[in-house]
C-alpha cells in the first residue's frame, strides 16, 4: 500500500494471463517462513537477494582496490623512504671530517673502512662505498670489492652534482645516493657513495602489508554485515519478492484497490488525504482533486470528518453520510512499523441495519434461553428455583416478572385444581411496582388470564391492560394502580409438565411502548418450559427429602430416658444437600450403668435411614442382652454383613451398605466407662479442670466388613467429667480435613463449668459449615457417682443357713435408707435369689444394694448358668421362686461377668 501512495486513480493495465498464472515456485517460502530470509537474499531471485549480490560485489571490487592502492603506496612510500635516507648517510658521511683527508692519503681504504662500515651500521643502510674520481672503491661491506669498478652513474657526481638512482648492483637491486667530495675549491676530489637494498625496502613493506590486509577483510566484514542486514529488511518489506513480481503485486494490488466494493482511504500524519480508492470516492462523494487535502476541507460532516482526522480506532463505526449509514473501521498505519498516519476502510450498511436489528433480537432471545439452562435449576429448591427463573427474565426480557406457585408444589405435593397460588418469586427493574408482594396467597378470579392459563394449560398475551376488562377484575383497586404505574402488557404462561399444572408465570411491560406480540410470546413459552422442568424436579426433591427426613425422625429418639448416672444434652442436623443415618441413643442398664451409642449409616437417602433404623432397634435389643461393649460391636457387624446381603444386587458382590459406630457404657458405681468403637471418630473426655483429651481407644474396621474383633478401653472418669461423642459430619467435610477438625473441636471443647447444654452450643458454633453436606450427631454426657452411703453390699456364705443373715442385714439397710416399706418383698427377693445360687450355683456368692431411681437388688456367683422362669405345676414342691420375684419386681435378669453371673431385680421406690 506505500508504492501507492500518491498515485492517481487512474488503474494500471493489467495482465490477467500473467497475473493469473506465473508465480514462482518459492514465493510462498519467502512469505511464510522469516528463517529462509538470509538465505534467499543470498539466492538473488529476491529484490532484497539481487541488491545484496550487486552491494557485496560493489563493496569488494573497493576493497580490493583499496588494498593494492595501499600496498602500492606503502612500497612506494618505503622506496622513498629509502632514497631520502641513502642520500642523507651519503651527504653525511661526504662532509664528515676526515673523508676528504682520508682521499688524499696514501691508504685511503685503511682510513676509511672502518668508518664507512660504523656508518652503515650506525644508519640502518646496507652499504657506504666511498670511491675516487675514477669510480673505484676505497670501502665496501664486502672487502673483495674493494678496489673495483662502482657500478653507477657517476658524471653527473664529478660534476658536482647528487644522483639517487635504482640499479643492480653488486648486492643486487638496490636503491643508492652517490655526492661528490669537494675540496675547499670546489674540485670533486672523491665520491660517497649509500644504498639500501630492495630487499630491505620490500621488507619493510611486507611489515606492513599484513596490518592492511587485516584493516581491508574487517572493512570486508562490516560492510557485509551491514549489508545483510539492510537486504535483510529490505527481504521482509519486499516479501522475498523478485522484480517482475513485485511489478505483478503492484499492478494487482493496484487493480483490486479500485475495484473492490468497498472504500479506501489513506490519511497522512497531518490529516491530509493520500488516496481513496472508487469506492470511496463514490460514498463521499469526493471533489475530483481530493488527494492532497486535509479531510476537514473535503466537504465531509463534522463527525467523519473528525473520525478520519484524528486517526483513532473505530470498528464499525456507524455514521450518517447524505441518506447512507457508512460502517467505518479505522486502524493507525504505523502500528506495524509503517509510515505515520491512518487507513480507513468504508462499507454501506444501509441495508444491512434492519436485518442486523432483527438479528440482534434474535441473537438476545437465544442468549436468554441459554441463560436459562445455565442458570436455573442449580440448586433443588422450589422457590429458588422460581427465583431464578424471575432473574434471568427480568429486565432482559420484561420489565417485572412473578411466579405464582401452588402451596401444594411447595411442600413436594401435586396441587389440586381451583386452589389458590402463592407468589414465589418477584423481580423487576424497580421494588415498588404496585403487584401482589411475595408470599402472599392469590385467587384469581375466572375471568383473568392466570385463571384462563390454569384451566385450559395454555398461555395468554394481553397486550392493553387497560383495557382488559377480564384483568382489571381482579382487584379493581390494585389493578387500576397497576395501570397508572406504567405496566401496559401482559405474558401469562403456565407451569406445566404433562398435564400437570403448578402455577402461573406472569412477564410485564412498562418501559417499552410496544406491547407483548406473537414473538414475545413464543419466547416465553419456551423460557417457561425449561424452568418447569427445573421447578417440578424440585417439587419432587421436595417430596422425597421430606418423606426422608419423615423417616429419620420417626426413627430417632423423642427423648431420652430417665437415668441417674448421667446429664445429658444431644443435637442432631440432618444434611441439607439429603436425608443421611447419623443416630443416638441412650439406653439404661441394669445396675444403674447407662449406655451411649453414637452411629452413621453409609450413604444418604431412605436406604440409609432405614438401615439406621434396622441397626437402632437391633442396639437395643442387643443391649437387653447386656452384653460388653466389643460383643455387642460383633453382633452389629455380622447384621451388617447380612444386610449387605440382602441388598446385594444381582451377582455384584460388592456392599453397599456400612455403618460406624461407637458404644460406650457407663457405671456410676465404679466410675468406670467401657468403650469401643468400629470405625468410627474417638470419643473425647472433657476432665472437671476444663483440660481435654482423646482417650486412645481401639478403632476397629467398620461394621459390615467382618472377620475382625473389637476391643474395648477402660475409662475412669471423674465426677462432673464431660464425655463427648459425635459423628464424622462435625469434624470432616470436602474443605476440612479430620485432624484439623479434631483440633477445632478440642478449643471449643475447652473449658471448666459448662453444662452438656452450653458445650453442644458452643461446639455448634465453632465447627457446624454453613451448608452441611452429612448429617451431624452430638452428645454431651455428664457423669455423676452413685455415693458410698447408696450402696450395700455383703459376701455369702455357701450354705444355707446363711439365707437368714443375709435377710436380717438387708432389714438393718433398708431402715437405714428409710425404705421399710420394701423390707418384706426386698427379703423375700434376695432370699430367693441367694438360695438358688447356693443350690445351683458356684461360689463366691455376693449380694449387692443399690439405692438410685429403684432399688435394685443384685446376686453374684461364679457360675455361667442362667436361671430360667417357668410355671409349677400345682404337685410340684418347688420352682415358684423366679415366678415370685418377676412378680414383686419391675424388671429381673442376668448379666455375665468374666468371674461368672449377676441375677438383678428392681424395685420401684415408694
Amino acid at each position: 500500500m506505500v508504492g501507492l501512495l500518491g498515485r492517481t486513480r487512474a488503474q494500471s493495465p493489467r495482465r490477467p494471463s500473467t497475473a493469473q498464472h506465473e508465480r514462482g515456485p518459492h514465493d510462498g517460502k519467502h512469505r511464510h517462513n522469516p528463517s529462509n530470509g538470509l538465505r534467499s537474499a543470498l539466492g538473488g531471485r529476491s529484490v532484497a537477494g539481487q541488491v545484496f549480490v550487486l552491494q557485496v560485489v560493489i563493496v569488494l571490487l573497493l576493497v580490493v582496490a583499496a588494498v593494492v592502492a595501499l600496498v602500492l603506496q606503502v612500497r612506494h612510500d618505503s622506496t622513498q623512504e629509502a632514497r631520502n635516507r641513502s642520500l642523507a648517510v651519503a651527504e653525511t658521511f661526504a662532509n664528515a671530517p676526515g673523508t676528504r683527508a682520508a682521499l688524499d692519503a696514501p691508504h685511503p681504504t685503511a682510513l676509511l673502512q672502518p668508518s664507512a662500515e660504523a656508518a652503515r651500521k650506525a644508519s640502518d643502510v646496507d652499504f657506504i662505498v666511498v670511491l675516487n674520481t675514477d669510480a673505484i672503491r676505497y670501502t665496501h661491506p664486502k672487502p673483495d670489492r674493494i678496489g673495483k669498478k662502482f657500478i653507477g652513474t657517476t658524471a653527473p657526481v664529478l660534476a658536482g652534482h647528487s644522483v639517487t638512482e635504482q640499479i643492480t648492483g653488486t648486492l643486487g637491486p638496490l636503491v643508492q645516493a652517490t655526492v661528490p667530495v669537494k675540496a675547499p675549491d670546489g674540485t670533486v676530489v672523491g665520491m660517497v657513495s649509500a644504498g639500501i637494498t630492495t630487499a630491505t625496502v620490500g621488507g619493510t613493506a611486507d611489515h606492513q602489508l599484513p596490518l592492511v590486509l587485516g584493516a581491508a577483510a574487517v572493512a570486508l566484514a562490516l560492510a557485509t554485515a551491514s549489508t545483510a542486514l539492510v537486504s535483510r529488511r529490505l527481504l521482509r518489506q519486499t516479501h522475498g519478492l523478485g522484480p517482475y513480481e513485485m511489478t505483478r503485486m503492484y499492478e494487482h494490488h493496484d487493480a483490486v484497490l479500485h475495484s473492490v466494493r468497498e472504500g479506501v482511504i489513506i490519511i497522512g500524519a497531518e490529516g491530509q488525504l493520500l488516496l481513496a480508492n472508487d469506492e470511496a470516492n463514490r460514498l463521499l462523494r469526493l471533489p475530483a482533486d481530493a488527494e492532497g487535502q486535509h479531510v476537514q476541507e473535503l466537504g465531509l460532516d463534522s463527525g467523519t470528518a473528525e473520525l478520519l482526522a484524528s486517526g483513532r480506532v473505530a470498528t464499525d463505526e456507524v455514521h450518517l453520510v447524505g441518506d447512507q449509514l457508512l460502517a467505518v473501521n479505522q486502524r493507525p498505519t504505523d502500528l506495524p512499523g509503517g509510515p505515520a498516519g491512518s487507513v480507513a476502510t468504508l462499507r454501506d450498511s444501509t441495508e444491512l441495519r434492519a436485518l442486523s436489528g432483527r438479528a440482534d433480537i434474535a441473537r438476545e432471545r437465544l442468549k436468554i434461553l441459554y441463560d436459562a439452562g445455565v442458570r436455573i435449576g442449580t440448586s433443588l429448591d422450589v422457590t429458588r428455583t422460581a427465583e431464578e427463573l424471575t432473574a434471568v427474565a427480568a429486565p432482559r426480557f420484561a420489565d417485572f416478572v412473578t411466579v405464582d406457585l401452588a402451596d401444594a408444589v411447595l411442600n413436594g405435593q401435586e396441587p389440586d385444581a381451583g386452589a389458590g397460588l402463592r407468589r414465589t418469586a418477584s423481580g423487576g427493574i424497580r421494588e415498588d411496582a404496585p403487584l401482589y408482594p411475595v408470599g402472599e396467597h392469590i385467587g384469581f378470579v375466572p375471568s383473568t388470564p392466570q385463571a384462563h392459563s390454569l384451566r385450559t394449560g395454555e398461555a395468554v398475551v394481553e397486550p392493553d391492560l387497560g383495557g382488559a376488562p377480564g384483568w382489571l377484575a381482579q382487584d379493581p383497586q390494585r389493578t387500576a394502580q397497576v395501570v397508572d404505574y406504567g405496566i401496559h402488557s401482559l405474558i401469562t404462561v403456565p407451569l406445566r409438565v404433562g398435564p400437570l399444572v403448578m402455577g402461573v408465570v406472569n412477564f410485564w411491560r412498562s418501559e417499552k411502548p410496544d406491547p407483548f406480540d406473537a414473538d414475545d410470546l413464543a419466547l416465553a413459552e419456551e423460557l417457561v418450559a425449561r424452568a418447569a422442568v427445573s421447578i417440578d424436579n424440585a417439587r419432587r426433591y421436595t417430596r422425597e427429602h421430606t418423606m426422608a427426613v419423615t423417616l429419620q425422625r420417626s426413627l430417632l429418639p423423642r427423648t431420652l430416658p430417665d437415668q441417674s448416672a448421667l446429664d445429658l444434652a444431644y443435637r442432631y442436623l440432618p444434611a441439607q444437600a439429603g436425608v443421611g443415618g447419623d443416630w443416638f441413643d441412650v439406653l439404661p442398664l441394669p445396675g444403674a450403668r447407662v449406655a451411649v451409642v453414637v452411629g452413621d449409616v453409609v450413604g444418604h437417602g431412605l436406604l440409609a435411614a432405614a438401615t439406621m433404623g434396622r441397626l437402632r432397634t437391633a442396639v437395643h435389643n442387643f443391649s437387653a442382652l447386656d452384653l460388653p461393649p466389643d460383643e455387642l460391636l460383633g453382633l452389629l457387624d455380622e447384621l451388617v454383613g447380612r444386610i449387605d446381603q440382602d441388598e446385594l444386587p444381582d451377582d455384584t458382590g460388592s456392599a453397599v451398605t456400612g455403618a460406624t459406630c461407637v458404644y460406650a457404657v457407663y457405671d456410676p458405681t465404679t466410675r468406670r466407662c467401657t468403650v469401643a468403637r468400629a470405625g468410627h471418630p474417638p470419643p473425647a473426655v472433657i476432665r472437671p479442670d476444663g483440660s481435654v483429651e482423646f482417650p486412645d481407644v481401639p478403632a476397629g474396621p467398620p461394621l459390615g466388613l467382618g472377620g475382625l474383633p473389637f476391643e474395648t478401653a477402660e475409662l475412669e472418669l471423674e465426677e462432673g467429667s464431660r464425655l463427648v461423642l459425635y459423628t464424622d459430619g462435625l469434624v470432616e467435610d470436602r474443605e476440612r480435613d479430620i485432624d484439623v477438625g479434631l483440633e477445632l473441636l478440642r478449643t471449643a471443647l475447652a473449658g471448666a463449668d459448662r453444662s452438656p447444654e452450653d458445650t453442644c452450643q458452643a461446639v455448634l458454633s465453632a465447627l457446624l459449615p454453613a451448608r452441611p453436606s452429612d448429617d451431624i450427631a452430638l452428645i454431651v454426657a455428664r457423669t455423676h457417682a452413685l455415693g458410698p452411703d447408696r450402696i450395700a453390699s455383703w459376701e455369702v456364705p455357701s450354705e444355707p443357713a446363711a439365707v437368714g443373715e443375709v435377710r436380717a442385714s438387708v432389714s438393718r439397710q433398708l431402715a437405714r435408707w428409710g425404705l421399710d416399706e420394701l423390707a418384706f418383698t426386698t427379703e423375700l427377693i434376695l432370699s430367693e435369689l441367694v438360695t438358688n445360687a447356693i443350690r445351683y450355683g458356684n461360689g463366691p456368692i455376693g449380694v449387692r444394694m443399690l439405692l438410685d431411681r429403684a432399688l435394685i437388688c443384685e446376686v453374684f456367683d461364679g457360675s455361667s448358668t442362667s436361671p430360667h422362669l417357668r410355671y409349677a405345676a400345682t404337685t410340684d414342691e418347688g420352682g415358684r421362686g423366679l415366678f415370685l420375684v418377676a412378680q414383686l419386681t419391675d424388671r429381673w435378669g442376668t448379666r455375665y461377668t468374666p468371674e461368672g453371673k449377676v441375677i438383678w431385680a428392681e424395685q420401684p421406690l415408694p
